[in-house]
């Protein structure tokens, strides 16, 4: 891409803050992260309300910084809880406009980047974008059947990260994202992994309210029938519970802590049950890692860690032994999302691939 030239702002809203970015094609030139007071945010009677507000904040910060945003050619925002859709940079149109304005899939402060990137963007003139939301589905037919004939299978993981890092080892790889079978495992609060076939993702476990690895915040899957007796043992009210499974379960339900850091200076210190969970955590994950692998049918290029994990070397090395026979294990640590959303909107404008329209229909869910 030398000579070529674009420059792209990005927005990311969080619950607590605006992260923004921006970027010469893929180069940061600016990074910041806008924090919101609770009386800021609680004065606005729901999350869309919020919008000038953020707004504004925004151009202010970019004037203060001293960026001309006449100079912007784009501007790019986080996805929110939209319909499901196939991976890839949307164009944001009047339809997905509406769904975010009315939370079709539930309210979060994520709904606002779109919202505000067309307001940003329509004042000068430019195309506005989201890239790969949460709600990102790819599932073939067969992953979407779950054995309970009452309850479908979803796809709900860290889309913007796993394909951001499958495209960069495709790169390293000297190959493009669609010709390559990888598994990318995304670890942080959450851990999802997830099945890449050509550039689809068509399996991945639920790394919200779901199934897969336990992780330092959320219990992942549990037997369901004790699960059911607890529920009605009379000794739990329903939210209790949800916090059990996501928020405090997982790690931070065996040892009180879900920062990694710390359970590592607990097992350094002899904490043998420290040392038995973080290797069960592992465990779980290369024996999902391998759970995806048959669904490559053993056809696979690489084995990616990603997320605030990866920084760990013990937990990748705990994980690396159990799957390195499968494919290479190769480690991006972190997640970078503000240089995510910059990539696939510059992908659109190098006229690499064309954006997409919402809702894209080419995916198809199986009604159980």
């Amino acid at each position: 891409m030398q000579g070529y030239y674009k420059r792209i702002l990005v927005i990311n809203p969080g619950s607590t803050s605006t992260k923004i970015g921006v970027f010469d094609n893929d180069v940061p030139l600016l990074e910041r992260t806008i924090r919101h007071e609770p009386e800021e945010t609680n004065a606005f009677e729901n999350i869309f309300d919020q919008y000038e507000f953020r707004k504004n904040i925004i151009l202010q910060t970019l004037d203060r910084e001293g960026i001309n945003i006449s100079k912007l050619n784009a501007v790019c925002g986080r996805g929110g809880l939209l319909r499901p859709i196939e991976g890839g940079t949307y164009e944001v149109n009047d339809l997905m406009l509406k769904d975010l304005k009315e939370g079709f899939s539930g309210q979060h402060a994520s709904n606002l980047g779109g919202i505000i990137a067309y307001e940003i963007a329509g004042g000068l003139n430019i195309p506005a974008y989201i890239v790969d939301p949460v709600v990102v589905d790819e599932l073939d037919p067969i992953a979407r059947i779950s054995g309970f004939n009452l309850i479908e299978r979803k796809s709900i993981f860290h889309a913007l990260n796993q394909k951001a890092v499958a495209r960069r080892a495709a790169r390293e790889l000297g190959k493009k994202y669609e010709e390559l079978n990888l598994i990318v495992v995304h670890m942080g609060g959450g851990i999802t992994v997830g099945a890449h076939k050509k550039g689809r993702v068509v399996d991945v476990n639920n790394g919200l309210h779901g199934d897969g690895p336990f992780s330092p915040e959320r219990a992942g899957t549990v037997p369901a029938g004790d699960l059911i007796r607890l529920c009605f043992s009379g000794d739990y009210y329903r939210d209790e519970l949800m916090k059990m499974l996501v928020g405090k379960g997982g790690m931070a339900g065996y040892l009180g802590t879900s920062d990694a850091v710390k359970v590592e200076k607990m097992i350094a210190s002899g904490n043998k049950k420290a040392e038995q969970i973080y290797s069960a955590m592992a465990y779980q994950v290369a024996k999902e890692i391998g759970s995806q692998s048959a669904v490559l049918e053993g056809r696979i290029d690489a084995i990616i860690l990603t997320g605030g994990l990866a920084y760990s070397k013990e937990f990748v090395n705990a994980i690396s032994k159990r799957v390195n026979w499968i494919a290479d294990v190769i480690v991006h640590p972190g997640e970078n999302e503000l240089q995510a959303l910059a990539e696939g909107a510059l992908r659109v404008l190098a006229g690499e691939e064309k954006a997409k329209q919402y809702p894209n229909s080419t995916n198809k869910t199986l009604t159980l």
